[in-house]
């Protein structure tokens, strides 16, 4: 099982509303559970089934992967705005150190390519881009919060 089918099946529990999720398949053993506002995944691996990975270290001063933003429509009294949502999960900042200023505020105009956000994952600092061009309507994360895959980060009018 990949990451793909994984967060597939992250997205499957939360919009089933089922408050906990087994899966065991040969090797692999996931259970999902979800509460009111997270969802914990634990994955376990038998250590003589696990395959053996290497990790190369990043270098020094490298940029890390850009990641493309999942964009979905919100519903309801917000329909007329766009959602940007974290494509993985980590520790989202809004700006890229802390003496430095942050990459968008509410009434910010983005284009498609802005860099909005970092989100820490594994000691790296992922640019988040726009894939939309608009203006900043709301922040919906706090700076150096945890985020979810698929949580909504940012309301965009794209008018």
């Amino acid at each position: 099982m990949d990451l793909k089918e994984i967060q597939n099946l992250i997205k499957f529990v939360a919009k089933s509303g089922a408050s906990e999720v087994k899966l065991e398949m040969d090797d692999i053993k996931i259970t999902i559970k979800t509460g009111s506002e997270d969802t914990t995944i634990v994955q376990q691996i038998p250590m003589q089934a696990a395959p053996v990975m290497q990790h190369q270290a990043p270098v020094q001063g490298a940029a890390a992967p850009v990641h493309e933003i999942p964009v979905v429509t919100a519903a309801a009294e917000d329909s007329k705005y766009v959602t940007i949502k974290s494509p993985i999960i980590g520790t989202f900042y809004r700006k890229s150190a802390p003496d430095k200023p942050v990459f968008v505020e509410v009434g910010t105009e983005i284009k498609e390519g802005d860099v909005l956000c970092v989100i820490e994952a594994m000691k790296l600092f992922n640019e988040i881009e726009s894939e939309i061009s608009g203006k900043i309507v709301k922040v919906l994360v706090d700076d150096a919060s945890p985020v979810e895959f698929d949580q909504p980060l940012f309301l965009v009018d794209p008018s």
